[in-house]
């Protein structure tokens, strides 16, 4: 969330952030109202305080000299009773002020483009050509049923509708780019964690999912717990309540996980085959900066997204999302694409992002800076490296021969064993 004391300082660049992602800036205006009644309660607390020490100095004299304090003492009763009224008061005012904290967005960095949708986003940058071929190329969804790679209907029986089950080397194929991307991280200087795939309310309203995407998220209300849409969740949160000291900055972690989305509204084409599931495994970058340097690690995380893509000789696109299709708490963000000739199409397969200090500060993530002086927030940075359905597809599609086989890309051959599905 964003730091009261820079909405109180700054209130219209805030509101025209607000507007730029196609909010509505009214609960900046409620946010400075409570921020206000709260300052007042703490001033009005100050001096009921400073009045209490005062009379108990003068009930210290007065027993110092046999007086009767009997009414300095009801004189105390009733300060304390009114410190005690306005705690209560400054208790709901600052929960009534955090939930409208929570409600407003990050605000998008000053080079992020302009605009309302996703047509508006901006092509930074192409790399790669898309495949020649002499003949008309199929969907995955075609070859994977006459492979035997991928089994989408025994799914639906198993669990329901966007529920793959990976079948011989489909599976082994999903094995091999889950530890491609593992070990790519790692010489990139990632340090892996395994972490649980289920987080509490905290967590998840630490990285944003709550209270702005509830909806998407599957529930396990008995014990109120939230299957992780994306690893961000988990990772980002290993460092919640905790201080760092700037000599440790940047951290650098990346997992494996399974990722739940329900994908609520989702319908048409966009959700056929591996386009759209609701369980998907995906290899997660996460890092914690320091602030001087966030934008540029955000240009090193994208850098390290792309060279997955390259080294698997996909042809993508990197697209620099506009204001209106930014993300509730992104500052800034990239979405990488890869082209799939059998849908003829762009598939989107990472999304790397800048929160600034708006993650941290829900989570309370400082560092300790190495000249001594006040804890301030990190930067958390994250991104896809990579989401692996789209990638599936986009293989078997590009890498796809005129009698329906599928040649494995090299970068992939000493994790699968094998060098061509079919």
């Amino acid at each position: 969330m964003l730091d009261i004391k820079f909405i109180r300082e700054h209130p219209d660049i805030v509101k025209e952030g607000v507007r730029k992602k196609g909010e509505d800036p009214s609960k900046v205006d409620e946010a400075l109202t409570l921020d206000e009644q709260r300052r007042h309660v703490l001033q009005h607390v100050e001096q009921l305080k400073a009045k209490r020490n005062a009379v108990s100095a003068e009930v210290g004299k007065k027993k110092a000299k046999g007086e009767d304090t009997a009414a300095s003492f009801e004189e105390m009763r009733k300060v304390a009773d009114e410190i005690k009224a306005l705690d209560n008061e400054l208790a709901r005012i600052e929960a009534d002020l955090l939930t409208v904290l929570l409600a407003i967005p990050n605000i998008p960095h000053p080079s992020v483009p302009l605009g309302r949708t996703p047509a508006e986003n901006v092509v930074h940058a192409t790399w790669g050509e898309a495949p020649v071929i002499d003949f008309e190329p199929k969907p995955h969804w075609e070859l994977v049923e006459k492979l035997g790679i991928i089994d989408f209907p025994r799914g639906v029986k198993i669990t329901g509708a966007g529920f793959p089950v990976y079948v011989g080397k489909g599976a082994k194929l999903e094995r091999a780019l889950i530890n491609f991307f593992l070990d790519e991280a790692e010489a990139t200087g990632y340090t892996e964690l395994l972490p649980p795939h289920l987080v509490n309310a905290a967590s998840a309203t630490g990285t944003g999912q709550l209270p702005d995407k509830e909806d998407q998220m599957y529930v396990v209300a008995k014990d109120d717990f939230y299957l992780i849409p994306t690893a961000e969740v988990p990772v980002t949160n290993f460092y919640r309540d905790e201080t760092l000291h700037e000599k440790q900055l940047p951290i650098k972690l990346c997992a494996y996980t399974p990722c739940f989305r329900r994908e609520a509204g989702s319908y048409g084409k966009d959700v056929r085959g591996l386009n759209r599931v609701h369980q998907f495994d995906k290899v997660e970058l996460v890092k914690f900066v320091h602030p001087s340097t966030s934008y540029d690690e955000l240009e090193s995380l994208r850098a390290d997204a792309e060279r997955l893509l390259q080294k698997l000789q996909l042809p993508y696109r990197t697209l620099l999302m506009c204001t209106g299709d930014l993300g509730f708490t992104q500052t800034k963000k990239y979405d990488l694409e890869v082209w799939a000739i059998g849908q003829k199409r762009w598939l989107e397969v990472s999304s790397c992002s800048n929160f600034e200090s708006y993650q941290a500060r829900r989570m309370n993530i400082r560092f300790k800076p190495a000249t001594g002086g006040k804890a301030d927030m990190v930067h958390t940075l994250n991104g896809s490296g990579l989401a692996l359905p789209r990638i599936v597809a986009a293989i078997i599609e590009n890498y796809q021969t005129p009698e329906g086989k599928v040649v494995v890309p090299k970068a992939l051959h000493r994790y699968t064993g094998f060098e061509i599905i079919g």
